[in-house]
């Protein structure tokens, strides 16, 4: 008696759903990048980025690149309520940077790229990493200088590696929204509170438009007024020409921006070692940090001890209230007044808390208590 064999079960491949129809091809694009993840998604044709600086050109990376597919991930407002309420702090730069950038965006990026290289096309996986690129500066319209010996094209004619796709460009020019005042790239579902992840592809796919809906940042300055350091300038501006469209932004001070960012000033003093929040430099936490000295970092990036104070919690606090963003919630986000440390006078703890030369138990109690061995 013959035994059936078990059927093997295979990944489909070699569809051709995608040869034909550019239009019918990018929804089928669209719709698989919701289903595995994104929460927005859109599509630009390589055209838009004719005239982009060399180091940021995604041609450089792929020569026959004809569609760039962006999408946002959502930072979850939760992600944010306990940095605004000055108790936890670690949330949002785990769950609502590092974590995203790092887990969570990376695996619906190859998983789509996965989809379009079934069908044999050949699909480039863009996170949100740029962890080797090039160029520093990249907020500028110059393209960004490049770092002082870090790398060499490697023939004449070829970008330094690694070429960065500039993500926020690469939202704007895909029809995911604006470039809002901040920087910060605001959609229309989520204002802010957005991460990207970028594709290219050689498969041809119909383009959206740039994004014409309602007004999203209308240049309030709450942002610029917010940031802890003012590292967002109230009146230079970034101007740039984006597929025939005039955009622009604040001038960032980007190194005064990694230091709030991480919740420390420099000082011109001698801070001892021991002081310090940052080591080896001389410095101290600002009055928008609570931490002595700055936390460890979480999923590579995450050491956002400011919280995106101004960037985006003030940014998103006005969206909300103009209504504007269609992901919309029962109650306001701002429910108390925003709070300042006050390092010149002496913390109060709660009346329950235990301090650290505070024994757990009564005396009489540990000596009653076996002890366990530690090795």
């Amino acid at each position: 008696m013959q035994k059936n064999k078990t059927k093997k079960i295979q990944r489909e491949m070699g569809q051709s759903d995608m040869d034909h129809d550019p239009k019918m091809a990018a929804e089928a694009v669209k719709k698989q990048a919701l289903a595995l993840g994104a929460d927005s998604v859109g599509i630009g044709n390589i055209d838009r980025w004719e005239n982009a600086p060399t180091q940021m050109d995604p041609k450089q990376i792929m020569p026959e690149c004809k569609s760039v597919i962006t999408m946002a991930f959502r930072v979850m407002r939760g992600s944010m309520r306990g940095v605004e309420e000055g108790t936890y702090f670690s949330n949002y730069s785990a769950m609502g940077y590092g974590g995203i950038t790092y887990l969570y965006m990376p695996m619906t990026v190859i998983n789509l790229c996965k989809y379009i290289e079934d069908r044999g096309y050949e699909a480039v996986p863009m996170g949100h990493q740029s962890d080797w690129r090039s160029v520093d500066g990249w907020y500028t319209k110059y393209g960004g200088r490049l770092k002082e010996k870090f790398s060499r094209p490697v023939e004449p004619g070829r970008a330094a590696p690694d070429v960065m796709i500039h993500l926020r460009i690469a939202g704007y020019l895909c029809g995911l929204g604006e470039i809002g005042y901040s920087y910060m790239f605001l959609t229309p579902e989520f204002g802010p509170r957005n991460r990207l992840g970028v594709i290219m592809t050689d498969v041809e796919l119909e383009p959206d438009p740039i994004y014409d809906g309602p007004q999203l940042c209308n240049q309030c300055m709450a942002c610029a007024n917010e940031c802890p350091a003012g590292a967002i300038s109230k009146n230079e501006k970034i101007q740039v020409n984006l597929a025939g469209n005039a955009v622009e932004w604040a001038r960032i001070d980007c190194k005064l921006c990694s230091k709030t960012f991480r919740g420390y000033e420099e000082v011109d003093y001698e801070v001892p070692e021991e002081e310090r929040y940052i080591a080896n430099k001389n410095s101290k936490p600002g009055w928008w940090s609570p931490f002595y000295k700055k936390p460890k970092t979480v999923y590579n990036t995450g050491q956002a001890v400011c919280g995106a104070r101004g960037c985006t919690r003030a940014c998103m606090v006005q969206l909300e209230k103009r209504g504007v963003l269609r992901n919309q919630f029962k109650d306001e986000f701002r429910r108390r007044k925003p709070w300042k440390v006050d390092w010149e006078t002496e913390p109060q703890y709660p009346n329950d808390v235990k301090m650290p030369d505070e024994p757990i138990m009564s005396d009489e109690t540990m000596k009653n208590e076996p002890v366990d061995d530690i090795d």
